[in-house]
């Protein structure tokens, strides 16, 4: 009956009358519109013959692709396309088993031009929407024929299909995202990682590019989630590999709306930390792996820190105001802090990933804006931040400064200051209309006093450059301008005339270029503060200053000292009055104005003092400076120490205020040899006299605690000792309260 039908045209079934009809004569006719029109009408007037035409539709493509006539292929591919488009999304299966078929069908043959058709083709597949997701199609064919296209010797086509593939798996697979996701990243993944892809920007990069946007936005932390995994798995790769993974991780973010990264914020940035800390390990090994076979090399490891430092800024970028708030104080819970936070084996891993991870924090507080200064600098993060701008190392405090400005600078007036001078209007400034809120005067109080000490603490380094008075300068311009009020201004003068004292005194061991800086910084911030509100004597004043350097002491103006070839004297800095600001004219340029009440507090010097918080960033850390008075106490008492009485006479007052001198410069002589044997001694030996000093430290502290706890005499006059001592003692619990 078949052969029959096959031979009498007109017996033959409708639908094959109507597939056959569309097929013109000439191949380059193209597709016969009408006849294509009656084929769409009764296949959706019948959709229960769609899977026959659908059927019949691939039998003929591939009679016409056996026999090499590539304009009917097109024509058929064409006609199914069309169907597809046409039909409602439930009878839309009837059609996919077929078309899919075909598509494999072309994509196994040996043409170039046919894998594009057939790249294409899928696309438009892919755009098109249906209600419930299909679970028992499998695409794993094509993921993984695409992954071998990549690598075709025809340059045009392999780009179209580099493109597509990726795209036309995750976009038919729109609907159930978690699954999507998981498929095509592991293809993906497969695919990068055995092919050495990851290394450099472009294709891997254009793939997850593709991947992210297909899905929707609310499921793309799913994608973010899958590259983490990778990068915990390839932590024993190569840095170049590494770094590859990172930079898709970056551009991943970069795609991400707003708050997408998803619930494990933390545990991103957990991640990116924890490869910051092993490529510092990395890098001082020189191997990326515990068998000490595989080398790495600096170059490369800092190429890898770089990238994740960048991630970290992108990541922080996608992330509302609160949750930056948060991931700064993470990130500052992870740097290590002298005496606080375990460090690294070695000093210089220390020092590394201080300012490493200082960096990430100052990329995600570039972008941070809040107007809040309280929530932006919260005293669990200020105070351990405030500790690293008296670190030694200058880049550290670099880093800290810049934080500090970036903050505090809610009006991104730091970028409007490009260089340093005493002939800048402050007109470009954006300044405050209003008077400093509630929030502010809040900060002022609780925080003001120890921002100015650290100022004037991290202007006495030696080792400062050009660069961190540049930076101390903006921190205090953005201070004057955030928060100017009569209170914060005065203060401001204050500590701006201490660090002009502290550069025209002999007593810091500062160098002359170090003094010459402290007065360009004092002259421009007075320019500067002169032109914020104060009244006009104190703008003549200090005019009158500036123009005397200019004649006088060009080098203490930051125009002739920060340049590339500072011209300075020769000999000692002496500076003439009439180049230095006076606190009584100042005073004085303040009186009769609304700054009146202030000129009191003007005539008080500025004096910091060292607080508890400042000692943890000094060289010497809380256990050295405990063995440090250990060995002091040893070295001031030869003899064991037991406790005695002595009679107080004035010939005993006499002798000790006539030996005083003798005593001190003693204890200095005593006390430096101290110091310095632990500077120079090797860590055996410190270790050792630290351990054996741990006895004489007990003892003294039993003898304290037994004249705490010593009893009232008895009513007979005699003192009984108690065998146990009171704070060993156990009582009722009645009695405790």
């Amino acid at each position: 009956c078949a052969g029959v039908c096959g031979c009498c045209w007109a017996l033959r079934p409708r639908y094959k009358r109507l597939v056959d009809n569309i097929f013109p004569e000439d191949p380059e006719d193209g597709l016969v519109k009408a006849n294509m029109e009656k084929l769409t009408f009764f296949a959706l007037s019948a959709p229960e013959k769609l899977d026959r035409i659908a059927a019949y539709l691939s039998e003929r493509l591939t009679r016409e692709l056996n026999r090499h006539r590539y304009g009917y292929v097109c024509i058929a591919l064409e006609a199914m396309e069309q169907l597809l488009l046409a039909c409602h999304c439930q009878s839309i299966n009837l059609l996919v088993e077929s078309f899919l078929s075909t598509l494999r069908l072309l994509l196994e043959a040996d043409r170039p031009h046919l894998h594009i058709l057939a790249t294409n083709s899928f696309v438009k597949f892919a755009n098109i929407e249906e209600d419930t997701p299909s679970y028992h199609r499998s695409y794993d064919f094509f993921v993984s024929r695409f992954s071998e296209m990549c690598h075709s010797d025809h340059e045009d086509p392999d780009m179209k299909i580099k493109s597509a593939g990726p795209k036309l798996v995750e976009r038919r697979n729109c609907s159930e995202e978690l699954h999507s996701s998981f498929l095509c990243c592991c293809c993906v993944f497969r695919h990068l990682d055995r092919h050495s892809l990851w290394e450099g920007r472009g294709f891997a990069v254009r793939c997850f590019q593709i991947i992210m946007f297909s899905i929707q936005s609310q499921h793309s932390h799913l994608v973010i989630q899958q590259l983490l995994g990778h990068l915990d798995a390839n932590s024993r790769s190569p840095a170049s590999v590494r770094a590859g993974i990172v930079e898709v991780l970056s551009e991943a973010a970069a795609i991400e709306v707003t708050g997408s990264v998803g619930p494990t914020v933390l545990e991103v940035f957990n991640t990116l930390l924890r490869q910051l800390r092993q490529s510092v390990d990395y890098q001082l090994t020189g191997y990326y792996d515990n068998a000490g076979k595989h080398k790495t090399t600096s170059v490369h490891e800092k190429t890898l820190q770089d990238a994740v430092i960048r991630t970290i800024g992108s990541f922080a970028n996608t992330l509302p105001v609160y949750q930056r708030s948060e991931v700064m104080l993470f990130i500052m819970g992870r740097i290590p802090v002298p005496g606080i936070y375990p460090a690294l084996g070695s000093f210089e891993g220390s020092r590394m990933i201080q300012v490493m991870l200082l960096k990430s924090l100052l990329q995600v507080s570039e972008r941070y804006e809040s107007s809040n200064l309280l929530t932006a600098l919260p005293s669990s993060f200020l105070e351990p931040l405030l500790s690293f701008t008296l670190m030694e190392d200058p880049e550290i405090r670099l880093l800290v400064l810049s934080i500090l400005t970036s903050l505090i600078d809610r009006h991104q007036n730091a970028a409007r200051i490009p260089t340093v001078s005493v002939t800048f209007d402050a007109s470009v400034l954006k300044q405050k209309e209003d008077r400093c809120s509630r929030q502010d005067n809040l900060f002022i109080r609780k925080h003001a006093q120890r921002l100015y000490r650290h100022i004037y603490l991290a202007c006495k380094e030696e080792n400062n450059g050009s660069n961190h008075y540049k930076a101390l300068f903006s921190l205090m311009a953005v201070l004057s301008v955030e928060l100017l009020n009569e209170e914060v201004l005065v203060d401001l003068i204050r500590l701006t005339l201490a660090l002009q004292e502290l550069g025209t005194s002999n007593q810091e061991s500062l160098s002359f270029y170090n003094r010459c800086s402290l007065h360009a910084v004092c002259a421009a911030f007075f320019h500067l503060l002169s032109q914020l509100g104060p009244p006009p004597p104190l703008h003549q004043h200090v005019a009158q200053v500036i123009e005397s350097r200019w004649k006088e002491a060009p080098h203490l103006l930051p125009e002739n000292l920060w340049c590339d070839q500072p011209r300075l004297p020769k000999g000692d800095l002496k500076v003439d009055k009439a180049s230095l600001f006076v606190q009584s004219k100042i005073c004085e340029a303040l009186t009769g104005s609304s700054y009146s009440a202030q000129c009191e507090r003007i005539n008080t010097p500025y004096t910091p003092q060292l607080m508890d918080e400042d000692r943890l960033s000094r060289k010497i850390s809380i256990a050295d400076t405990i063995s440090l008075q250990i060995a002091i106490d040893h070295e001031s008492s030869s003899e064991a120490q037991k406790p005695q009485t002595e009679q107080i006479t004035f010939e005993t007052l006499k002798n000790t205020i006539d030996d005083r001198g003798l005593v001190e410069e003693e204890d200095r002589r005593r006390r430096m040899q101290v110091v310095e044997r632990f500077q120079t001694a090797p860590f055996e030996e410190i270790a050792a006299l630290c351990g054996s000093r741990t006895s004489l430290l007990q003892s003294k502290l039993d003898q304290v605690f037994d004249l705490i706890v010593r009893p009232p005499p008895s009513p007979s006059g005699q003192t009984s000792r108690r065998s146990t001592p009171i704070y060993e003692m156990k009582f009722p619990d009645l009695c405790v309260y």
